[in-house]
């Protein structure tokens, strides 16, 4: 009975540690995420710690491969998977199935390593929502270049929202953010509402700016949140479905603590002075500069922004710049959908 308790702790551990390996490589090459990836590769060291304590020599002895009456056993549809994504999924499903196994095969082996696998389990759930709430909203934004943010006060229409987000769309812009930070609640839901429906129709992102309660009740696909709204783990515990959370940042400092938080993208800026925020100090290039080497190998997206207009999107772009946030060099133009072509065409042609 012993060796049949050993076989079941050995294939588990061996199904639980090539799952946490499938987990820590999807994190790493196709997400380009260090935190995720360094959270998956922590389970699997937690794991090969487990089994020495248990006896590798055990393990290995007990282990009939040869023998295994289940190896040549097939169930439809087995391994097929249809990318990655759906490969990382099946891992993680079976990473927590063979915890379970562990933690009630090893319990009246020993109590303390049992707890561990338990433990493990618990990291393991938590890390697959991180990773597909990660992967879902970073996928959706990867293909951001243009980024058009419009201001909203009491003047402002369903009509001119409406007109504006299709004058972008047709221009190329990717991703539209509402921002009324002066409008009273009722109307800045009804405009967030046509922005949403607006954006939905013709294949834009849409962005609320500060407001999570709106940005859920217009059913937004995400908000972006400065430095003393709330913070982007209250957003995530607010949200009924993953959202697309952006992050304003003026410095390495607010940079560095945004990391650590994990939003779906970061805004760097202001590049230039900004008539939309003329009291805020200027970041600047160098800031842009520092900060993309800072994002580097931490698979966040990022925006320029901040005074980025059809005369200087260049400078920006020539740094290194993919993605570039914009207000009045589209909104003020009496053209809008020809400001955005003519954004978008630069962009594309630096990319």
């Amino acid at each position: 009975m012993e060796k049949t308790v050993y076989r079941i702790i050995d294939a588990n551990f061996n199904r639980s540690r090539e799952a946490a390996r499938l987990m820590e490589e999807y994190c790493r090459f196709a997400l380009n995420c260090e935190h995720l990836s360094s959270r998956a590769k922590q389970i699997r060291h937690k794991l090969c710690s487990c089994a020495d304590k248990l006896g590798i020599e055990k393990l290995i002895s007990a282990r009939d491969a040869a023998g295994d009456v289940g190896k040549d056993a097939k169930v439809q549809g087995q391994l097929k998977r249809t990318d990655l994504r759906t490969a990382f999924i099946a891992a993680s499903k079976r990473i927590t199935e063979a915890l379970r196994v562990l933690a009630e095969t090893v319990a009246p082996i020993d109590a303390s390593i049992s707890d561990t696998f338990e433990r493990l389990r618990f990291d393991a759930y938590t890390l697959e929502k991180d990773v597909l709430f990660f992967s879902d909203t970073s996928a959706r934004f990867a293909g951001v270049k243009l980024y058009v943010l419009i201001n909203a006060d009491v003047n402002t229409s369903s009509e001119d929202i409406i007109s504006l987000v299709k004058a972008c769309s047709s221009g190329g812009a990717d991703c539209i953010q509402l921002r009324a930070k002066s409008l009273p609640d009722k109307k800045m839901q009804k405009l967030a509402a046509d922005l949403v429906k607006t954006c939905g129709d013709e294949g834009l992102i849409s962005i609320i700016n500060d407001r999570i309660d709106i940005a859920i009740a217009a059913d937004a696909d995400g908000v972006h949140l400065g430095q003393d709204d709330l913070s982007v783990e209250t957003a995530r515990f607010l949200q009924s479905k993953p959202l697309i959370i952006g992050v304003s940042t003026h410095s390495v400092e607010q940079l560095t603590l945004a990391i650590k938080s994990r939003p779906t993208y970061v805004a760097l800026g202001p590049v230039f002075a900004t008539p939309t925020k003329p009291d805020i100090e200027i970041a600047g290039i160098e800031y842009v500069k520092k900060s993309i080497k800072i994002l580097g190998d931490q698979g966040i997206p990022y925006v320029a922004i901040g005074g980025i207009t059809i005369n200087n999107i260049k400078q920006v772009l020539s740094e290194g710049v993919k993605a570039v946030a914009v207000c009045s060099a589209v909104t003020d133009d009496p053209e809008p959908a020809n400001a955005c072509k003519a954004l978008s065409s630069i962009i594309n042609a630096n990319s």
